[in-house]
């Protein structure tokens, strides 16, 4: 969806320009412009770009040919086609339709010149002459006129800024007045990572006249942000349509309101979004966030639209995201998109494309903000995260990143770039009082770097989310996860050594295709080998165009899969009750969140290991120290005045007794992760 105008020679630009369609996001345009791309709205850019692109191939243009950029897109890509230019402009087949039809709209040159303003005749005149005499202008000069042209560097800012305020078909949000603006109500659900998009389409709406608001009621826009990995997610999201349906034609003649889809739903289904009922008016998949303001603006003229383009390279690096409804403490990083794995049973690589990651200063310079601005928790976020790799530097990963051992891959990984161990790396140095999590790995994707990382690093936590799906090797071998539950387990024992009080969680799968009992079995005896501290459980849910609908049959009656996963979440509660038990008597470093929701007079936090501990709201020591001094009775003095902890503070948290998966404790003291790990962990 971008057109791309790539230049060359000392003495004259030249520009290839290829169009999708309507929707154009030019970063040349904006450089060249030299005004923010996301500050425009640019009536027809892709139109005066291909007429620049020609004019610079033929070296010559005709006022037909510089009046037609007032007109559609289509008639100009016509007129293109008919001329016979060099530009090379390819077309979707609807467009192709569209040039070829023989009831072209044909512009009336001469009838519009005589329309036109003495200034803009000359301005005309003067572009026309500059292209016959073989001056090629810039693309900032041919879309403002010669008010840009030959001024200083000095004032080159000031006389585009006049000469944009004098052209009709450009429109500078940025000077939109709060009354103008518009409000967009987004609902989130899935993953993580849909939060963390959640937020970057907040950003590239704030930055195009959009305000998010938390109230529906009050919302000129309505937006799904949808997860389609199992088929309950999605049905959640049909009946939300429906509803909002419903308010749309109660709020038909007061408050037009528009519904638009994003996210993973949005790619899988497309165009039956759109024919079903009309419930929507625009579809967005999850690498086409950045045309969501235009496509949002043509819905408030009536016309649907859609763009699920998945991109090969497409991070949104450059995008602040706007953390709207966060306690101040968590935030989460997005530092790679996509999937290589190709899994029977994922849809994932099919509605977020193939792997691809940002660079790493990109990284550390969020990171470094979000420490700026008080945050005391950063989750790295990826569709496979521990597969980072970095290939934009020219180094070289800082130790040998081989595969996990009895681990492959259908596909073959760059033997350059920086890697998951070498980003962690960074990140823990930014903020060493910032604790770092990531989610969601490969087990193939746990080199040794990556795991003494994590046991040297303080702030890294010790917490490892590692997906094993089945403890049934065949049933691993036909989930296509190219390793054997010996494998797997082997990997759990070698992470222990390394990382002793390490805390695991796990995903696992009931009833994929052609489980049997005993590999069901098999699953149970592989969570009571490894005992995890967390687990997502779920029944197998077939979803189209992945591997498994193709190839296999699902065949497990759906009774059979519920009476599975019940049986794999019972196994697991009983598991987990039981090692949450040892952990009384322990004391853990606690981040805190907040007051809990059950109790108003109580906080809650997490630990390092990622369990959730509640503990009274009271005054506490200020730092471990003092508490350890004062309860030994070695300090004469009075002790230091306490203080009641507030969310993102760090204490010493002492475990009484354990609830299910929820530890309770009593609060000791105030602490760091330095202060602790020196008195304590490192002692024990």
């Amino acid at each position: 969806n971008q057109l791309k105008l790539k230049h060359s020679s000392k003495h004259s630009r030249h520009a290839a320009c290829s169009v999708f369609e309507l929707p154009v996001a030019l970063s040349e345009v904006n450089r060249l412009f030299g005004k923010p791309l996301s500050a425009l709205l640019i009536r027809n850019v892709f139109t005066l770009s291909a007429v620049y692109a020609h004019c610079l191939h033929r070296k010559m243009v005709s006022l037909r040919m510089l009046l037609i950029s007032d007109a559609t897109g289509v008639h100009h890509c016509r007129a293109l086609h008919s001329s016979g230019s060099n530009c090379e402009a390819s077309a979707s087949p609807q467009m192709q339709a569209e040039l070829s039809s023989e009831d072209s709209v044909d512009v009336p040159a001469e009838r519009i010149f005589k329309q036109r303003s003495p200034a803009e005749k000359e301005r005309l005149r003067s572009l026309e002459s500059q292209l016959k005499d073989g001056r090629i202008p810039s693309l900032q000069q041919f879309m403002l006129g010669d008010e840009a042209h030959g001024t200083s560097s000095a004032s080159s800012a000031n006389a585009a800024e006049s000469a944009h305020s004098s052209v009709p078909y450009l429109n500078d949000l940025s000077t939109t007045s709060n009354s103008d603006r518009k409000k967009v109500y987004i609902e989130t659900y899935g993953c993580q990572m849909n939060v963390s998009d959640t937020e970057i389409v907040a950003s590239i709406l704030q930055q195009n006249g959009y305000d998010q608001t938390t109230e529906e009621d009050e919302a000129d826009s309505v937006l799904l942000n949808t997860c389609a990995i199992r088929d309950n997610a999605e049905q959640k999201i049909w009946d939300r349509l429906y509803y909002f349906r419903s308010v749309r034609r109660k709020r038909k003649k007061t408050q037009p309101l528009s519904v638009g889809v994003l996210g993973c739903m949005a790619e899988r289904l497309k165009k039956k979004l759109l024919e079903t009922d009309k419930l929507v008016d625009v579809v967005v998949g999850p690498d086409a966030y950045r045309d969501l303001p235009r496509l949002l603006r043509n819905a408030d003229d009536g016309q649907a639209g859609i763009n699920v383009i998945l991109s090969a390279d497409e991070t949104y690096a450059d995008v602040a995201p706007v953390r709207v409804g966060t306690n101040g403490v968590h935030a989460f990083v997005s530092i790679m998109r996509g999937c290589n794995n190709m899994c029977s049973y994922c849809i994932v690589p099919f509605t977020r494309g193939r792997e691809r990651s940002r660079p790493v200063e990109s990284i550390v310079d969020e990171v470094r903000a979000l420490s700026d601005q008080g945050y005391k928790e950063v989750v790295l976020l990826g569709q496979n995260v521990n597969s980072y790799n970095d290939t934009s530097v020219e180094e070289k990963p800082s130790a040998d990143y081989s595969l996990a051992r009895g681990f492959s891959t259908i596909y073959k990984k760059p033997d350059d770039g920086l890697r998951f161990a070498d980003l962690v790396d960074r990140v823990s140095r930014v903020d060493s009082e910032m604790r770092i999590r990531f989610t969601s790995p490969h087990p193939k994707d746990f080199p040794d770097p990556l795991l003494h990382l994590i046991r040297e690093r303080a702030n890294v936590c010790r917490s490892i989310h590692i997906p094993a799906q089945s403890g049934s090797s065949a049933v691993l071998e036909r989930m296509r996860r190219n390793h054997t539950v010996e494998a797997y387990i082997a990997l759990i024992d070698h992470i222990r050594e390394i990382v002793p009080d390490v805390s695991l969680s796990s995903d696992f799968i009931s009833g994929f295709c052609g489980e049997t009992e005993e590999d069901h079995q098999q699953t149970l005896s592989l969570l009571h080998r490894v005992k995890y501290d967390h687990a997502f459980m779920f029944a197998y849910s077939l979803r189209e165009k992945t591997h498994a609908h193709r190839q296999l049959s699902d065949d497990v009656p759906h009774d059979v899969k519920q009476r599975r996963l019940r049986e794999v979440i019972d196994t697991f509660y009983s598991l987990a009750r039981e090692k949450n038990e040892l952990e009384v008597g322990k004391t853990h470093l606690v981040l805190v969140e907040g007051p809990s929701r059950k109790n108003p007079h109580a906080l809650v936090g997490k630990t390092d290991t990622n369990k959730k501990v509640v503990f009274e709201q009271k005054s506490a020591p200020v730092s471990y120290q003092a508490y350890q001094r004062q309860s030994s009775g070695s300090t004469s003095s009075d002790p230091a005045p306490g203080s009641v902890p507030a969310p993102g503070q760090y204490v010493a948290v002492r475990i009484t007794s354990s609830s299910g998966v929820t530890l309770r404790g009593q609060l000791l003291a105030h602490s760091t992760i330095a202060e602790f790990d020196r008195l304590v962990t490192s002692a024990s």
